[in-house]
């Protein structure tokens, strides 16, 4: 490390980055997701990787909210049915596991609602709900380039995606939402 990064800058370029992706999803798009969310019996969250973390935390959120949430592949997730709601993500679109999971959650009569950078992709065309998050990356999904390494961009953009879906669904109490519904044997 001979010179020293500008580490604001870095943090700058990055928060922007971030936020060109998020102000790119429509609030049409936010919108129809909160119904989906809202109607659901049940969720379902599923994706590979750091999206799948990305997922883990915006599942908590909806625990948050009083939802009953599962993790596809815990020991005690049941099976989804229809009028069930399914969340995945995968900045491709197109990993395997995710891709046949949407698949077999559509067949069963399950809504899907995917998060991916490639309308084009698997996932997407097998859901009902595509939302884009349009990310440049370096080798990754999208056109143009980001500074960060991989999917970060798209993952990041997930997880703020997500926690503002959160804040449409719980309103102007967000916090007192949360301390009803948080954990308690912690």
């Amino acid at each position: 490390m001979a010179d020293q990064p500008d580490m604001q800058s870095l943090g700058k370029r990055i928060s922007s980055e971030i936020g060109a992706v998020v102000s790119g999803v429509p609030d049409t798009s936010l919108i129809a997701a909160a119904r989906a969310v809202l109607a659901a019996p049940r969720i379902f969250v599923f994706g590979e990787g750091r999206s799948g973390l990305a997922l883990r935390m915006g599942a908590m959120r909806l625990v948050h909210l009083g939802k009953l949430v599962h993790i596809v592949g815990d020991a005690t997730t049941p099976a989804i049915l229809g009028g069930d709601l399914l969340i995945v993500a995968s900045g491709s679109g197109e990993t395997a596991v995710t891709a046949l999971i949407t698949e077999q959650a559509g067949a069963t009569g399950a809504e899907v609602l995917a998060f991916t950078a490639n309308a084009e992709s698997r996932i997407a065309k097998a859901a009902d709900q595509v939302i884009l998050l349009r990310t440049p990356a370096k080798g990754g999904h999208g056109e143009g380039t980001s500074i960060q390494a991989g999917g970060s961009l798209f993952e990041q953009s997930l997880l703020v995606t997500l926690d503002t879906l959160f804040l449409v669904l719980a309103g102007d109490d967000a916090a007192a939402t949360i301390e009803r519904h948080h954990a308690n044997l912690e």
